[in-house]
């Protein structure tokens, strides 16, 4: 039985049947819309200013927060997942190993990639026996974009504390759908875009203090000041003494509505969400006559790319990725999306 609070969520969601590219760009519920449009209003009517942008970010950094089983001051606020990466590479001693999973987003592998050190790449299933005493940094998506298979977390926390390797997991395709707990590494991202159906451009990171004491804020602004509205002018830098010392400036209309989206998936039992999504996504493996996957993303081979047009010609929004069609299930999708792509495919 579906709950009351996951009842509510979906009803945010109208008009979208078909759409099943959450993997690639989320959709904005309908407070977010709201949020957005009456900013913008009060923008044009030059009934805004900056300050008043501030707590709009910090009941987001704070929503954030809980549905990631942080607090608030382990949360900083930024822009995208490849600057979050780029302060965990810039902290990483010259030579140091960094192992990553073959075929990951590049987000997270390339600013390893331009500091001289020595990234070795590995299949997802063999991350956790790949650690060694010479690993500094263990990089990886808790799911893959390209064909959403979860990493397993368990094993590879219990292998990275066995040799004090560091841990850096970026939840992008994961926060929002699936069950996710940033507490169990020292250094998280997440851009919200995707599952979390939030406007490009605002992203979370979070640092535990093993990993706080390691970063330097290479990104640092006067957003990220102890008093940010005296930080606005140099040269004296006194910076936060929590994770707010890592937040780059956000982008305001963005964060007007980040603010209810991320409220809105901070409200519910991401587990129910997950139950949700991959029972749809099995369902599809059904009746295409493929393993079931037990993903909220499905992926099969399409090299060709010939599935991918044939659904978007019958207005099914899917996407294409490393030589497989991508349909990813989320909040507003039901049967009737399951149904539609196997008449598509099947008839």
């Amino acid at each position: 039985m579906t709950s009351a609070a996951l009842t509510d969520a979906i009803g945010q969601f109208t008009g979208v049947r078909g759409y099943l590219a959450a993997a690639s760009i989320g959709l904005p519920p309908k407070a977010a819309v709201a949020a957005m449009r009456a900013d913008l209003d009060a923008w044009e009517d030059a009934n805004r200013d900056p300050m008043g942008y501030d707590p709009i970010g910090e009941r987001t950094r704070e929503h954030y927060g809980h549905l990631s089983n942080v607090p608030s001051t382990s949360v900083a606020l930024g822009s995208q997942t490849s600057t979050i990466a780029s302060v965990v590479a810039a902290a990483a001693p010259q030579g140091a190993e960094v192992v990553c999973v073959e075929g990951d987003f590049t987000s997270i592998v390339f600013p390893f990639l331009q500091r001289g050190l020595t990234v070795r790449s590995v299949p997802l299933e063999a991350v956790a026996e790949s650690l060694t005493d010479e690993t500094w940094l263990v990089s990886f998506s808790l799911a893959q974009s390209a064909n959403g298979r979860i990493a397993d977390v368990a094993a590879i926390v219990e292998a990275a504390a066995a040799h004090d390797v560091l841990t850096f997991c970026d939840s992008t395709q994961a926060a929002g759908v699936h069950p996710w707990d940033a507490s169990l590494f020292d250094v998280t991202a997440c851009h919200a875009y995707k599952w979390l159906c939030s406007p490009r451009g605002v992203a979370f990171m979070t640092v535990n203090e093993r990993a706080g004491a390691l970063l330097t804020p290479i990104h640092a602004g006067w957003y990220a000041g102890d008093d940010r509205w005296t930080s606005i002018y140099g040269p004296a830098m006194n910076l936060s003494g929590d994770a707010r010392r890592f937040d780059v400036s956000p982008a305001w209309q963005a964060m007007a509505g980040a603010e209810h989206a991320i409220e809105l998936f901070a409200g519910l039992d991401i587990s129910e969400v997950w139950e949700r999504t991959t029972t749809l996504g099995d369902a599809l493996c059904d009746g295409l006559g493929i393993p079931q996957q037990h993903q909220a993303i499905v992926t099969w081979p399409d090299e060709s790319g010939d599935d991918v047009k044939r659904l978007i010609a019958a207005g099914i929004k899917v996407s294409g990725r490393a030589g497989r069609l991508r349909a990813a299930f989320h909040l507003w999708n039901d049967e009737s999306d399951v149904e539609a792509v196997l008449r598509v495919l099947n008839g």
